[in-house]
């Protein structure tokens, strides 16, 4: 137990090293490789864009988005958390659709990327709000029976219905678009 707190802890002290030396993030100054999941020294995120040229040549930028992390800034994600989280470097926006795929929230949830890559997890976290989940939630529903857990969270107050349903639901609460 203790060389594992003392193996996160190593890797925080790593990471906070390699941030310092990399001075101040502008997200249009950062290459394919390290755009996705960073975040500017204003802490912005960045995301990683796609332009085809007219000769069908694929050319990437990265750029500044509006949306803020919480508490992080001046932050490119490092390798291992990108292996250890089973995220993409190559990842053209976000979806909360992940959260749905039982090996990506295994991986997000496994105690390598959930308790030394807070960057990810701030990210997934506001995405899984978003959806009407609790992240620790889901992940202590993991750590269970998965089917009871995700029924937990369904029952927990909100509920995400299908396309059809149109928004998030709070129970007891009529659906968004019903008459009061």
């Amino acid at each position: 137990m203790a060389s594992k707190t003392l193996a996160v802890l190593a890797f925080a002290l790593f990471a906070f090293n390699l941030q310092a030396t990399l001075g101040e993030i502008t997200c249009e100054h950062l290459d394919q490789d390290t755009c996705a999941y960073a975040v500017a020294s204003t802490g912005k995120r960045c995301v990683l864009e796609k332009h085809v040229k007219r000769s069908g040549e694929e050319e990437y930028t990265c750029r500044t988005s509006e949306i803020e992390a919480d508490k992080i800034r001046n932050w490119i994600e490092t390798d291992q958390c990108v292996k250890a989280c089973g995220i993409d470097r190559n990842s053209f926006g976000i979806s909360s659709d992940l959260l749905i795929e039982s090996r990506f929230t295994g991986m997000l949830c496994s105690p390598q990327c959930y308790d030394g890559c807070p960057n990810v997890v701030d990210l997934f976290f506001n995405l899984a709000a978003g959806e009407g989940v609790f992240l620790p939630k889901l992940c202590e529903a993991r750590q269970g029976n998965v089917r009871r857990g995700m029924s937990e969270i369904e029952d927990s107050g909100l509920i995400a219905p299908g396309p059809i349903g149109g928004g998030v639901r709070f129970k007891g609460l009529p659906p968004a678009n019903a008459p009061f």
